[in-house]
């Protein structure tokens, strides 16, 4: 198997006036909801899809509770979830409060497992 790409033409940012290059995006091949992710997972283990189901909204009730208290959920191998900021400079340190945050974002590390299967994936061109 493979990843599909297309090539799309960009504009720099930033200078607009320059020629556009050409990119490589990955084409989505398709998705995989929770209720069809139980249903895989149901099929590996002897365990019912209704009750991977179960897990899984359980997990995803869960994740959403511990990163609103500011936690880092560590999935194993997976990897991890993490809540990040990005805020506007201020002068002074005492000068940055919750009103100089301007964006917040769900980031996630990767574990060595996802990590070495990027390592490993082959591309397909599309079109």
């Amino acid at each position: 198997m493979s990843v599909k790409f297309q090539v799309v033409p960009r504009k720099n940012p930033r200078d607009l006036e320059a020629p556009e290059k050409f990119y490589a995006a990955a084409i989505a091949d398709g998705e995989v909801d929770l209720e069809q992710l139980a249903e895989l997972i149901a099929y590996q283990c002897t365990v019912t899809d209704s009750d991977c189901y179960a897990v899984l909204t359980a997990l995803e009730h869960n994740i959403v509770n511990e990163l609103k208290q500011g936690r880092i959920i560590k999935l194993g191998r997976l990897g991890n979830f993490q809540v990040g900021l990005s805020s506007d400079g201020k002068e002074t340190a005492a000068e940055v409060n919750s009103s100089s945050i301007r964006k917040n974002r769900v980031l996630f590390r990767p574990g060595k497992r996802l990590r070495s299967m990027l390592n490993d994936l082959s591309y397909r061109k599309e079109g």
